[in-house]
């Protein structure tokens, strides 16, 4: 496994070795003692899945306090464009995004640490999303900021007018608001 570090401290995307054959292929998405061994250290204690269609961005969202998650994602199919957006307080990236192309093709994944938020835009005709986190779900403490909020600036690589997002996702705060939490 390969990880590389982005330019937001904390936030790996993770090459795996891949060993391709006449069958197919195989490969570890996982493995606690290499994960801790470069700096991951999470222990994940559930795994979450979604499909989604062409167009659908959902985020960013995050659990806010000691309900926070730390996240690794990656993609069983279709094509996603990945976001995390870091909101530790007092950091020097208050505010930056990493952005990142996940695929069945690439078998790309991304480590976004506590604290971030995230979210992902589906590129392809359709997505299967999978992944885990260090922290268990708590309705009470879920926030997000809008998808297009102008103080990050993420380019989701869709069209507007072919956008596919919840209302819950089009109303959510700004990046300002969060100072307040």
């Amino acid at each position: 496994m390969n990880f590389i570090k982005t330019a937001i401290e904390g936030v790996f995307i993770i090459e795996p070795s891949i060993y391709p054959d006449s069958r197919g292929y195989f490969f570890e998405s996982y493995n606690e003692k290499i994960f801790t061994d470069n700096g991951i250290p999470n222990r994940f204690v559930q795994d979450n899945q979604s499909k989604s269609c062409y167009g659908v961005i959902r985020g960013l969202h995050c659990q806010l306090r000691e309900y926070s998650q730390a996240k690794l994602v990656r993609v069983l199919s279709g094509k996603v464009l990945d976001v995390a957006v870091d909101i530790r307080k007092g950091s020097p990236t208050f505010g930056k995004h990493v952005a990142v192309e996940l695929s069945d093709e690439n078998q790309k994944q991304l480590f976004i640490p506590r604290n971030f938020l995230h979210g992902f835009s589906v590129l392809s005709e359709e997505a299967v999303f999978a992944y885990k986190v260090d922290n268990f779900y708590c309705k009470e403490s879920e926030f997000g900021i809008a998808y297009n909020d102008p103080d990050i600036g993420v380019d989701w690589k869709i069209p507007d007018d072919k956008i596919i997002t919840s209302q819950k996702d089009r109303s959510a705060n700004r990046l300002k608001d969060i100072l307040d939490k």
